[in-house]
């Protein structure tokens, strides 16, 4: 992207001049030894937290916040740009017109949340060329769900619907985190997250009516991603261990199990309405609790994808790193444009270009 464009991401995040804080290739900020907090402007910080005021760039943070919120979002980006990856192989095979227009809109808008969230973690100190390069080397985390195969078109539906709806309930929360710049970054992601889930929904909604063999095959794709997508929300609250931070400093407002559950809620009401059957036979409605109550998950498998052995984990990295290579050349290209540019900025008055 070139450097206007960049700039004008930027003061989206924060109405303060943007500094660049690290150079392409240096060693993150993340990796230094984290320095010892002053207890008063500990205090001060939060109570800042306690009365719900937003964090800003400027502002003074302790290093383990600064940290969750840079592993966290470079979290968020990577899901994002891998989360392309799944659905870009359907573009040329979506079944009509309108279906390939509005999958590659969807893949456009994904790769514009990543750059959102890149653009975020750089108010923090960090360049996104070492969060890149550490999710190329295999040693950043992103979502579980991206490392499962899409074998049919219904699975495009079943992701716009479950997957983005599970974002959803997750990202509304982060819509209110107390770190300013990712908080007004979800408010936009989630418009488009919600236009996703509805695209999505009514792909699964037109086979479901279809033919028997298209209802069976969107049967199919909901009894393959049901789980994972339960999934996407993390371990239970006690095997988290981020989860006690995130939640002090306000950055989640919800722990995992209960966004799950309400993830659960939602969703239970929406397959009923299309005559699918979410793939649990413990699933059932507590009158205690009013939620509906679900069958363990396999947190085996959860942890087994987490740790890079999931279907499709060396394949969607493996493409990545294909794409960073190929677009070199671009990346070249910016940069060369943006040096002549500046060059020329810095040219005295009737200079030739």
């Amino acid at each position: 992207m070139g450097g206007a464009a960049c700039e004008r991401v930027r003061w989206y995040f924060t109405d303060m001049p943007y500094e660049i804080h690290e150079k392409k290739g240096s060693q993150p900020k993340d990796k230094a030894p984290a320095p010892a907090e002053d207890p008063k402007r500990l205090a001060e910080f939060e109570a800042r937290i306690a009365r719900d005021e937003t964090i800003e760039p400027k502002d003074w943070m302790p290093e383990r916040y600064r940290r969750q919120l840079v592993r966290m979002m470079s979290q968020h980006a990577h899901s994002e740009v891998v989360g392309m990856l799944p659905e870009g192989n359907w573009i040329t095979r979506a079944p009509t017109l309108r279906r390939k227009m509005g999958l590659l809109a969807k893949v456009q808008d994904e790769a514009g949340h990543g750059l959102y969230i890149y653009c975020g973690t750089e108010t923090l100190g960090v360049d996104r060329h070492d969060l890149i390069v550490q999710l190329l080397n295999g040693t950043a985390k992103y979502s579980s769900i991206f490392n499962y195969p899409t074998l049919s078109w219904a699975d495009i539906g079943t992701i716009g619907w479950l997957v983005d709806g599970a974002a959803i309930v997750n990202q509304t929360m982060l819509a209110k985190a107390s770190y300013g710049p990712y908080a007004r970054a979800m408010v936009r992601i989630c418009k488009e997250e919600n236009f996703h889930k509805r695209q999505g929904y009514e792909i699964v909604a037109t086979l479901a009516r279809g033919t028997p063999a298209q209802k069976a095959m969107a049967q199919d794709s909901v009894n393959r991603w049901w789980w994972p997508s339960l999934m996407m929300f993390g371990p239970h609250d006690k095997d988290s261990p981020n989860s006690g931070d995130l939640s002090k400093w306000g950055i989640k407002r919800k722990s995992n199990d209960e966004l799950r559950q309400r993830f659960v809620n939602l969703t239970v009401a929406q397959a009923k309405a299309i005559d699918l059957t979410l793939p649990d036979p413990e699933l059932r409605f507590n009158e205690t609790t009013k939620d509906w109550d679900f069958g363990a998950i396999d947190w085996d498998e959860f942890w087994r994808v987490v740790g890079g052995d999931g279907p499709c984990n060396r394949e969607r990295l493996a493409a990545r790193r294909k794409a960073h290579d190929d677009g070199a050349w671009v990346r070249a290209a910016a940069e060369a444009h943006a040096a002549k540019h500046a060059a020329h900025r810095g040219a005295p008055s009737g200079a030739a270009a």
